[in-house]
């Protein structure tokens, strides 16, 4: 049982453990950042291609959008 708290205690202290947690953490805050920017992005690409359909739909002269 003394082996095994040395052992944790070990794990603890070692440095290059923690950096491993920084780099996890510091790379899942990167991603939710970039996931948040392509959502919003893609809101924003669709309400432009929502306007654009409005103000072509509301052209006068226009059928409804059908060809022909």
């Amino acid at each position: 049982m003394k082996s095994f708290k040395k052992a944790l205690v070990a794990l603890w202290k070692e440095e290059d453990g923690l950096e491993t947690v920084e780099y996890a953490i510091a790379g899942g805050l990167i991603a939710a950042v970039v996931v948040a920017a392509f959502t919003n992005l893609g809101k924003a690409v669709s309400n432009v291609i929502t306007y654009l359909y409005t103000v072509v739909a509301s052209t006068p002269g226009n059928n409804g959008g059908a060809a022909g």
